[in-house]
Order: structure tokens, then C-alpha cells, then sequence
């Protein structure tokens, strides 16, 4: 049966946002704000309007590890959009207070949709079903049936997901290439300490969780998915010009790059 996401967004909006109990993982250099800057802000966010902001209506918290490398790992807070039926997207920060640090995106669709994919895109996509069977992926705020509800739903989707700021390392600014990041799979691979830390800090019984979503129904993982399994590990690199999305020659010596910027062609 088809879940309709309407009834539960507005769950989820009615229900406690369970934040603010996590600060910013890296401090960032700079003066302080001043007080112009503080009356544009104020200024700014009265008179001006944020239609993809508002739309966020869903918060979860869970871990991510890097494409290749497990050993290093971070929590994640996702503030997540409902596009439609079988696509969602994710703003993950390194905290829930106001002042938390941007982190990455993560793009989360259906199983259906997961299937239509190539073979070579399906790589960098995991799956989400151990996280919520294990009680790993959690929704801070929302009462049982509403968590329930929504876990149901993300179990059997798929999550593509990048980190921009690499929180764990650059503890002052987003240094490096984004790096694509996988989600775990089985017991024994997240760092249990992280997973103390967390319920600890927001109250949370991960091992209560579990039970409660025992009853959920998981589907096979497609093949393809969660490809680091099987050794195959995908990170970006550095290359010249644009890569596989260049749309042209981007080779060009230093007289047709300053005519080019002079001209704006």
C-alpha cells in the first residue's frame, strides 16, 4: 500500500522539533558580529521571504562514514524537505543549534526510483534500512506513531549524500573536495561511543527504538547499493578543466582567458 507523505508532514509540523541540544561540532574563525550586520540579519529575515526553508518540515539525526574509510565517522542532522511521494532532500549540519555548521546534502528517493537507476549511479547511493531497523536513524521530538509512521517510510529509500565540511577533520573552516559518504549497514561497524554520546545528549534509547520497529517491513537491498561492500569505493579527485561535467573545451591559454573574462563570453 502506497503511504501518502501529507498526513504525516503535518504530523511532524505539529510535533516538537527535539532540537537544540547539539552545538556546532568547529569553531570558526572571525570578528564577531557586529551590530550593522546583526540589523541586516534582522532586517533581512523580516522583510524577505524563504520559500525552500520554510518547506523543511522533517528532522532526523543519524551517522555517516566515508566512501572507503570507516574509520572515519560523525553524526548527522538532516533537515529534510518532502518534494513528493518518492524524492526527499536533506540540509545536514554538524549540530542543532542556530549556529550549526552546514555539512553536506543528501538526496533521498524511492525504492522504485532507486531501481530505474544506471548501474554506475546506483555506487553512490546506500541504503537506510539497517539504520532504521537498528534504531540508528532517529526523528528527535516525534511522539511514537508519528516516528513509526515515518520510519516505515525511509526504510526500504535510498540516500545519496555528500559533506562539503568535513567536520570531523577542519575544525575552523570547509577545507578539501566534498566527499561522498555510505551509511551502515550492520552491527559492529559504528563507533559506540558516538551512538552513547547521542542518546545520552538527547534522551534517546536506541536499543528501545529497535524494538519498536521490529514489525517494519524491510525489502532486499537492490544490487548496487551500499557498492563499498564489495571494494567498490568512489571519491571525488582533482582534474583539470571540467571533468565528466564539462560542457566544452575548457582549455584555453592565458590571452583567451583574460579576453574571455573581459568580454564576459
Amino acid at each position: 500500500m502506497k503511504t501518502s507523505w501529507l498526513p504525516l508532514a503535518a504530523t511532524m509540523m505539529l510535533a516538537g522539533c527535539g532540537g537544540n541540544n547539539t552545538p556546532a561540532q568547529v569553531q570558526t574563525p572571525g570578528a564577531p558580529t557586529s551590530t550593522k550586520m546583526k540589523l541586516l540579519d534582522t532586517g533581512a529575515a523580516a522583510m524577505q521571504s524563504r520559500p525552500p526553508i520554510d518547506a523543511i518540515n522533517a528532522y532526523l539525526d543519524g551517522f555517516h562514514f566515508y566512501s572507503g574509510d570507516k574509520n572515519g565517522q560523525m553524526e548527522a542532522h538532516h533537515y529534510v524537505t518532502i518534494l513528493n511521494d518518492d524524492v526527499m532532500q536533506a540540509l545536514i549540519y554538524d549540530g542543532n543549534t542556530r549556529d550549526a555548521r552546514l555539512m553536506g546534502v543528501e538526496y533521498i528517493i524511492s525504492e522504485r526510483l532507486y531501481k530505474t537507476l544506471p548501474p554506475e549511479e546506483k555506487k553512490l547511493w546506500h541504503s537506510h534500512s539497517y539504520e532504521v531497523k537498528s534504531g540508528t536513524l532517529v526523528a528527535p521530538g516525534l511522539p511514537d506513531t508519528a516516528d513509526k509512521a515515518l520510519m516505515t517510510k525511509l526504510v526500504n529509500t535510498y540516500g545519496k549524500t555528500w559533506h562539503t565540511w568535513h567536520t570531523d577533520r577542519d575544525k575552523t573552516l570547509p577545507f578539501g573536495i566534498p566527499a561522498l559518504m555510505m551509511g551502515f549497514t550492520a552491527d559492529g561497524q559504528l563507533d559506540q561511543r558516538l551512538l552513547k554520546d547521542r542518546d545520552e545528549r538527547m534522551g534517546i534509547d536506541t536499543r528501545k527504538m529497535r524494538q519498536q520497529r521490529a514489525d517494519i517491513v524491510a525489502h532486499p537491498i537492490v544490487k548496487g547499493a551500499n557498492a563499498w561492500q564489495d571494494g567498490e569505493t568512489i571519491q571525488l579527485q582533482r582534474v583539470g578543466g571540467g571533468g565528466e561535467h564539462a560542457h566544452g573545451s575548457t582549455e584555453f591559454g592565458p590571452s583567451e582567458q583574460t579576453k574571455r573574462h573581459k568580454t564576459g563570453n
